[in-house]
């Protein structure tokens, strides 16, 4: 007996026994029934664990031999892809294109739907010649059904030019693209609450997966102090005022002291920590950082321990 056709065997288009009666529950309950489909989806994250780590050695090995890490995808995995990219300049010192994210539509789809968008192979391909996608890059490709056709094109586009590829999807993928892409990352959440709303479940796993995707390859470049963000942009007085703040507690020094230091550092709270740990002028400072890679530890020693409160 042959599956009825309005049977879709991608999993994230699968209906949801457990809520199937959402639409006569009070409102407590269909709290409670989203937060219970919420709560399973940190343990899919972490059965991925070792293909998120390889994915991770493959940005930081881009990154090593001047290459970028490029996100594209379509609706809301397009959109957090941009989100995640948007965000790597300000939290960790990076210039604007070592972290890119490529939406299909273009930036009119960050805030209007553009689903459409996502069918057309030929603009897939082009994104990534716009993109200049080149052999040193790491290209990701968000797709939570693993079947979006801009997606598909643009993996290939990028495969062709010789940059290694991953996929990022909470369904199985098609043959081609298992075969072809370098780590296949597969958070398998399950059907949504809401039938096909993948911008529940299967969202919230896609920005686990690029929080941890980034933020660890930033720690492995050196952009982090313990647990500090040291390579953070004071683009606001709450990210000068952290500044400060982190100098003054590694440095042990008092706030004008923490400030003095990073306006004698040109703004890098990295290097003023180094030059009041170390005692050492801006010249010496960056002489020692870069003998250490960028790492603050190698080049200062350890941070202190984290306070109790």
């Amino acid at each position: 007996m042959t599956a009825p056709d309005f049977l879709d065997p991608r999993l994230t288009e699968q209906r949801n026994p457990r809520t199937e009666r959402i639409d006569v529950a009070a409102t407590l309950e269909i709290v409670d029934l989203i937060n219970a489909e919420d709560a399973t989806v940190a343990a899919a994250v972490r059965a991925v664990r070792a293909e998120i780590a390889r994915a991770i050695d493959l940005v930081v090995e881009a990154f090593k031999h001047g290459g970028r890490l490029v996100y594209v995808g379509a609706g809301t995995s397009g959109r957090l892809g941009v989100l995640d990219a948007s965000e790597c300049p300000p939290t960790f010192g990076t210039p604007p294109d070592m972290v890119v994210g490529v939406i299909a539509g273009g930036s009119p789809a960050l805030v209007k739907s553009s689903e459409g968008a996502e069918d057309d192979v030929n603009a897939g391909m082009a994104a990534m010649d716009q993109a200049r996608v080149a052999p040193a890059d790491f290209v990701l490709g968000i797709a939570a059904s693993g079947t979006t056709p801009f997606v598909r094109a643009a993996l290939s586009r990028a495969q062709t030019i010789g940059a290694a590829t991953g996929l990022l999807s909470c369904s199985d993928p098609p043959q081609v693209l298992a075969e072809t892409c370098d780590v296949l990352i597969l958070p398998k959440v399950g059907p949504e609450a809401l039938t096909g709303s993948t911008r529940m479940k299967a969202g919230t796993a896609t920005k686990l997966v690029l929080n941890t995707l980034s933020t660890a390859a930033m720690i492995r470049q050196g952009r982090a102090y313990g647990n500090l963000m040291v390579d953070l942009m004071a683009w606001s007085d709450k990210l000068r005022d952290r500044g400060e703040r982190i100098v003054m507690e590694c440095g042990g020094v008092d706030r004008p002291a923490a400030r003095r230091a990073i306006e004698a550092a040109e703004g890098s709270v990295k290097l003023a920590i180094v030059m009041v740990k170390r005692r050492v002028g801006k010249a010496e400072a960056e002489r020692l950082l870069e003998q250490a890679g960028g790492f603050v530890r190698r080049a200062a020693g350890d941070p202190p321990a984290v306070r109790p409160r």
